[in-house]
């Protein structure tokens, strides 16, 4: 692993976590699906294996929701102010974490390293063109550096043991 390392949390605190290396890759989702669910124009997450993920304080309480793809995922959310801390979505599983960005103590380290479904963004939101944008979903080995996808293909090999 490598030696990044950051802290997040729910709003009461009860909820504390660490990132214990940089995640795999940062997407911004500008679905209607993410817009609805966060209450915003976008969920911006961190996707990061769940054993890089160290639990500090509580324990998130696990809500299963209905998602787009109709899978439903899984999201892990504080019993006290129930802010949701991370997702676990039906593809990859409890095996990757996809850590809301906004939890961290410092998210300004993590931009986006894409920004996905932008053909239903909101009209007034602006992107820079200066990170990739797609109008619907991607393929990782188009846009994912080499590093993060040895690290997804090193993932899938653990859980097909």
């Amino acid at each position: 692993m490598d030696k990044f390392q950051l802290d997040g949390r729910c709003t009461c605190g009860a909820v504390r976590y660490r990132l214990c290396s940089s995640p795999m890759f940062v997407q911004c989702c500008h679905c209607r699906w993410c817009q609805r669910e966060s209450g915003a124009s976008f969920a911006l997450n961190a996707m990061i294996e769940a054993d890089r993920v160290k639990l500090l304080a509580g324990t998130p309480e696990i809500v299963v929701t209905p998602s787009q793809s109709g899978k439903g995922q899984k999201i892990a959310r504080c019993p006290i102010c129930h802010v949701a801390v991370w997702s676990h979505y039906a593809g990859p599983g409890d095996a990757v974490c996809f850590v809301r960005v906004g939890t961290l103590d410092d998210p300004d380290r993590l931009p986006p390293d894409i920004h996905i479904f932008v053909s239903s963004k909101q009209p007034w939101v602006v992107l820079p063109t200066s990170t990739p944008a797609v109008a619907e979903y991607y393929s990782a080995k188009d846009y994912w550096p080499e590093a993060s996808l040895t690290r997804r293909r090193a993932l899938q090999a653990r859980l097909q043991r």
